[in-house]
């Protein structure tokens, strides 16, 4: 199949929107810990709707994933672990700073590490990046998309500045800057490990397209080693917190046998063993809950399905757009993050996180917002000269 990064683009689009929809049907989920529904929804996530699509649309996926070489599974595989880290932390970043500003600092630091470093692990940065017009153009969207992330950072913290107390905790309840750009560069680095685990695993699309997957899906194997590796990382640490909080009979009994704890605002754990994520997750007020009460069980599974089916979509698109790159399909990571970010502080403003802020904070954040678009065209641009012999 040839080329076309312009598609590719839109597949990347499609993979931010369910990147930055996907908590949304969490918040259909009724009386369930966090550590609960995020490991039902993972497993839509990870293991279920990985596996179900790479079967129906790989020739022979089980024979790809015995062909492949070890080292690379087993790469792939930690990378994945590694990147789980990096997403139980990655809640965090949101409660400290907010779904906008949160995700723009930590997927800033994803996009420029995901990118940037496997063409210069395979020693290609110079001849393939710095070397080409193609390679620069892209190498300039990627400086372009780091300028909108600022500018979204930018807007973040002149909306604190502006916000009350009392709008602050209406809008992020435990909004603290310093600590959530520490906890959102810890999260940033380890995120990316997701791109060297996709890198990793390359052999697979191989494979799959020696086997005669069509060339649109021959990624799909990848993502069952790479979402392997983040289902081990997030399955211990959710048995870790159904242990500690004693919520593991939660996932079959129909009915709360004691009320959880309704924490206040001001005496959540400052730790991620405190259910990291569930801010991004939940966005509501937290509810009394009574022992004996009845928990809805088939609604709270279903939307939960659904949210990590949503989830998935965000990688399942992404082998799509990167299979329409060409020579310099690293660059689908960019893309990728632009996307999340755009798509996160379309959602962030939809729940009102920007509500009360001036007028020049909203001006700040529409034009890191159409900075971050602009990139994505440029990048696609990049590679779209990479199809013509005068662009290579």
């Amino acid at each position: 199949m040839i080329a076309n990064p312009f598609r590719g683009v839109v597949f990347h689009w499609l993979g931010g929107l369910a990147s930055g929809s996907f908590y949304v049907p969490y918040r259909g989920v009724k009386k369930w810990a966090w550590e609960v529904y995020w490991l039902v929804g993972g497993f839509f996530s990870w293991i279920i709707a990985p596996w179900l699509l790479a079967s129906i649309q790989t020739r022979d996926l089980l024979g790809v994933l015995r062909a492949a070489p070890t080292p690379a599974l087993l790469k792939a595989y930690i990378f994945g672990a590694l990147w789980g880290i990096g997403g139980l932390t990655f809640g965090l970043t949101m409660r400290y700073l907010g779904m906008s500003l949160g995700m723009g600092v930590a997927l800033g630091y994803c996009a420029v590490i995901g990118t940037i470093v496997p063409p210069i692990i395979h020693g290609e940065f110079v001849s393939k990046v710095l070397g080409t017009t193609s390679g620069l153009v892209i190498l300039i969207g990627i400086l372009v998309c780091v300028l909108g992330i600022v500018i979204a950072g930018m807007a973040g913290v002149s909306k604190e500045r502006e916000m009350s107390e009392e709008q602050k905790k209406a809008s992020i309840k435990e909004f603290n800057f310093t600590k959530g750009l520490l906890v959102a560069t810890f999260s940033g680095v380890f995120s990316a490990c997701f791109a060297f685990g996709l890198d990793a695993a390359e052999p697979l699309s191989k494979l799959s397209a020696g086997r005669g997957t069509s060339s649109l899906w021959v990624g799909l194997p990848k993502l069952c080693v790479v979402l392997l590796g983040g289902f081990t990382t997030n399955i211990i640490w959710c048995l870790i917190l159904n242990h500690r909080n004693k919520t593991g009979y939660q996932y079959f009994h129909g009915r709360l046998r004691q009320a959880p704890p309704v924490r206040s605002e001001e005496t959540i754990i400052e730790t991620a063993v405190d259910a990291p994520g569930e801010e991004a997750a939940e966005r509501r007020p937290p509810s009394r809950m009574l022992a004996g009460e009845r928990v809805p069980m088939r609604s709270n599974y279903l939307f939960c399905a659904l949210a990590g089916t949503v989830w998935y979509l965000q990688f399942f698109f992404y082998t799509m757009g990167e299979t329409q790159m060409g020579q310099f399909k690293f660059s689908s990571w960019t893309i990728h993050m632009a996307s999340i970010i755009l798509f996160s502080s379309l959602w962030g403003i939809a729940l009102k996180e920007w509500k009360g802020s001036s007028g020049f904070t909203k001006t700040l954040l529409a034009i890191g917002l159409g900075i971050l678009i602009y990139s994505t065209i440029i990048v696609g641009y990049g590679n779209y000269l990479a199809t013509l012999p005068a662009g290579r």
